[in-house]
């Protein structure tokens, strides 16, 4: 499938995706960046995804992960 990004680097995700993956107005989505890749990812954060990653990250220091991250973010 292909889609168009808009002037404000919108995009639509065909209806047949959000329902596969239960996609409603107001779904939060997780964006992640495959520089090797050279892919981008996208997450719908649903219960199933959260039940998905529960208990993924124990003991991963997130907070150190999360303020590097903000701080990476600030410098680009």
């Amino acid at each position: 499938m292909e889609t168009t990004a808009t002037q404000k680097g919108q995009i639509v995700i065909p209806s047949s995706i959000r329902r596969r993956f239960e996609i409603k107005e107001g779904t939060r989505i997780h964006i992640e960046v495959d520089e090797k890749g050279h892919r981008i990812i996208l997450r719908p954060i649903t219960r199933e995804y959260i039940n998905s990653i529960r208990g993924k990250f124990k003991g991963k220091g997130l907070m150190k992960e999360l303020m590097e991250e903000k701080k990476r973010e600030r410098e680009t």
